[in-house]
Formats: structure tokens, sequence, C-alpha cells
């Protein structure tokens, strides 16, 4: 009867490492780059070019930023949230092999999808949205309509997990049954109650 609907980083992955070689590229601190890195990045989230971000970034640090380094960076970038949380990836695991189907819905550039789709164990969701690829983002109620549409569910068969309020927030207000991440151990109780006896699939 539900769909499992992951929010990608920092639920799945681990918050990325690459901010020291990124900063390195440019030739700034980490402390420096950090806070020009996520000023400008709720507009790479929804949709805006890899060069566009790249060069807001370097604008703030006062770098200038050319096409190599455009595409250095977003390899490098992509790269550092790649990496799963273990006890995330176990869950995961054995949602998949119980046949539970998932989503994954992640407000993130559309460089970073495309990066995703290359991997293997995006072929566990049977569903993978990007912000980026949209033009919009969580909380947008927009997201949350495209989210059931492409599930063909209705918005409570949907469990969705963030680790944000503000989209926890959001989904609720879209009829979603949504709860903020605590870690898969609570995911993993809480989804124990939701799926028994559900058959492990959404109808």
């Amino acid at each position: 009867m539900y769909w499992v609907v992951f929010d990608y980083g920092e639920v799945l992955s681990r918050k990325t490492a690459a901010l020291p070689a990124l900063a390195q590229q440019l030739g700034v601190s980490v402390a420096e780059f950090e806070p020009a890195y996520w000023a400008e990045r709720e507009a790479y989230d929804r949709g805006c070019p890899d060069a566009q971000y790249w060069r807001a970034v370097g604008e703030r640090l006062g770098v200038p930023v050319d096409e190599e380094t455009v595409v250095a960076l977003t390899k490098a970038d992509g790269e550092g949230w790649l990496v799963f949380e273990p006890e995330a990836e176990a869950l995961l695991d054995e949602l998949h092999a119980s046949g539970v189907p998932l989503a994954l819905l992640s407000n993130a550039p559309a460089a970073f999808g495309r990066a995703v789709e290359q991997r293997d164990w995006s072929a566990k969701f049977r569903t993978l949205i990007f912000s980026g690829d949209l033009h919009y983002a969580k909380p947008d109620p927009e997201i949350w309509a495209e989210l059931v549409r492409r599930l063909d569910a209705r918005p409570e068969q949907c469990v969705f997990f963030d680790d944000r309020q503000v989209n926890i927030d959001g989904a609720l207000a879209a009829g979603l049954d949504a709860r903020l991440w605590a870690g898969a151990a609570d995911a993993r109780a809480y989804l124990a109650g939701k799926l028994s006896g559900s058959g492990g699939s959404a109808s």
C-alpha cells in the first residue's frame, strides 16, 4: 500500500567531504569557500546551469572560474555527495529486498541527478526526482504534486523522510505521511508499523 520516499543528502548520504578540495581548486580557504558554496546552492538546486552556479560562487570569492574549472568542480562536488551512510544503505537494501516500492526526491542539481543515474544502487528506486530537472524544489507545493503524479499514488500512500523540518512541513501540508529523519533505526521502526500487512507494494 505504501511508497517509501527518501530525501538524499544527509539522509541516505553523508554530508559531503569535498569542500576542502573544492576550496583548494579555487585557491581559497574552506572558511571562505563554504559560505559562498551554500549561498548560491538554492538557485543551483532549482535548475541554474553548472557554469552559472560556479561562477556565482567565484564572484563571491573574487575568483574567476573558466569552463575547465566548472567541469572539475562539478565532478568533484557530485562525487562528494555520493558517499552513502552505511546504516541508511542497509535500510534501503532491506526495503528493496522486501519489495517495498522506493522513490528518491532530492533537492539537487541536474548534474548530480545524472551522476546518481549512473550508480548501480539507483536501480533500487522506481522513481528518481531531482529538483534541478524541474526548476522548482522542496518545499514548493508543485513538487509534491509531481511526486504523486509520477508514482500514480495518493499522497497518504507516501511515507517521506527528510532531514529538514521545512520540507517535512511542506509534505504534511500536501497530505503525505512525512517524518523528520532521525536515523535508519528510527525509520526502520516507524516503517515496521506502517508496512506490516501491506505486502510491500503500492496500489
